[in-house]
């Protein structure tokens, strides 16, 4: 069984959650609601691994919170 981190957003014309895996061209998606959002970034990655292990093109680390003024 294979993991990856996925970065989630909402758009805030559409009020959709758009999410994608860093470093592996084509993983992203969209949907109404999270668990939504979350089939269709298995069933899009499943699809891709279909084609063998992918190459990422970057490694993700985490996040940070940054305060400005």
């Amino acid at each position: 069984m294979k993991q990856f981190a996925a970065v989630i957003e909402r758009c805030p014309q559409t009020g959709y959650y758009v999410g994608f895996i860093p470093g592996f061209p084509g993983a992203h998606t969209q949907a109404e609601t999270l668990d939504e959002l979350q089939v269709n970034l298995k069933e899009v990655i499943e699809m891709l691994l279909e084609d063998g292990d992918p190459v990422l093109e970057s490694e993700f680390v985490g996040v940070q919170q940054i305060a400005v003024a």
